[in-house]
């Protein structure tokens, strides 16, 4: 037996389940997480658990608190709702990796900013896409 799904004005017509919005919480911090790994691995820094959660940290944290400000649970794969998540999760990683007495050039912060983009609103646009040839 399936969960049902609930449309409402406020998802503009995209399903909301339960499973909807636990799959957007893995997918959102699997590209916080595939962005710290593919970063580490590009400086050469080694892919350790230590080493991969000392980076990851600060963006998992300003990502729940992009979850949090955006509501995340009422419009799971909105793309609006992705670009807060973004926005608060570039700013506040950054943010918290200076406060935690992580460097922060300004290169990384570009590079930040364009594949956190690409991934946390990437995959968004990829369900809207699936999700719309389906509604046909």
């Amino acid at each position: 037996m399936s969960t049902p799904t609930t449309t409402t004005p406020a998802t503009t017509g995209r399903p909301r389940s339960p499973g909807t919005v636990a799959l957007t919480l893995v997918a959102d911090a699997a590209a916080v997480i595939a962005f710290a790994a593919v970063g580490r691995s590009s400086h050469a820094e080694g892919l350790t658990l230590a080493g991969l959660s000392g980076t990851t940290w600060p963006f998992l944290l300003a990502a729940a608190a992009g979850w949090a400000l955006s509501r995340v649970w009422r419009r799971p794969l909105a793309t609006s709702t992705g670009a807060v998540v973004w926005a608060v999760t570039v700013v506040g990683g950054v943010l918290l990796r200076v406060v935690a007495g992580q460097d922060a050039p300004l290169a990384f912060v570009v590079v930040t900013t364009l594949v956190l983009g690409a991934l946390l609103l990437g995959w968004r646009l990829v369900a809207a896409a699936v999700l719309a040839r389906r509604a046909r």
